[in-house]
């Protein structure tokens, strides 16, 4: 059975063309045109040249804010704002994110976004993630595999000195998609998923 490349993804912003418009501070009837830095695996998904800052509630032995600088932004714009991070990023903004599909967003955590070359904020009041592990799978990849939309998978990623067999990875499934298995950057360290890597479907 052929394999599955198993790529890390790292924390990063989608976001909807008017929110976007608004961090950028672009002219009133003008729009913000992200730039492509580097292609990713799903066709005309790229990462892009714009990074912003992710600010969580003040930490109460601090006073400060918590954050994470310099996030990268993924194109192109979307329907909806969405902010995928790990466990251990969520633990350093002090917010408690659901682990749930892309999309699945009503009740996700409230997140500030920031510009820090002009100053402007979003607040979203939901809208930030930790991406439940997954496949991208075409619905040819779907009848070679035997599985389908929506089914739980375990995958085993032989990493080096960690060979890890991952549970509840979610099949979705678009004619858009390009076969690939997303796991977030906690999960890839613990797996040791450095590089080139190809997981296979064990149960």
């Amino acid at each position: 059975m052929k394999k599955i490349l198993v790529e890390t993804s790292a924390r990063h912003i989608h976001l909807t063309q008017e929110t976007l418009d608004y961090l950028m501070g672009v002219e009133e009837g003008t729009h913000y045109a992200l730039e492509v830095r580097a292609p990713l695996s799903q066709p005309g998904q790229f990462v892009t040249n714009t990074r912003l800052d992710l600010i969580g509630p003040i930490n109460p032995k601090t006073g400060k804010e918590r954050m994470i600088k310099g996030v990268s932004i993924l194109g192109p714009t979307r329907k909806a704002d969405q902010i995928e991070i790990s466990a251990t990023d969520a633990r350093t903004l002090g917010v408690k994110a659901p682990i749930r599909e892309s999309g699945d967003l009503d009740g996700s955590a409230p997140l500030t976004i920031a510009n820090p070359l002009n100053g402007r904020k979003v607040e979203l009041k939901e809208g930030c993630i930790i991406a439940k592990r997954h496949i991208h799978m075409t619905p040819e990849d779907v009848k070679e595999f035997g599985v389908e939309n929506g089914q739980i998978v375990k995958v085993l990623v032989p990493g080096e000195g960690r060979k890890t067999i991952f549970d509840d990875v979610v099949i979705r499934v678009s004619e858009k998609f390009s076969l690939a298995m997303h796991i977030d950057t906690d999960e890839s360290n613990a797996a040791n998923a450095a590089g080139t890597i190809y997981g296979e479907i064990v149960d």
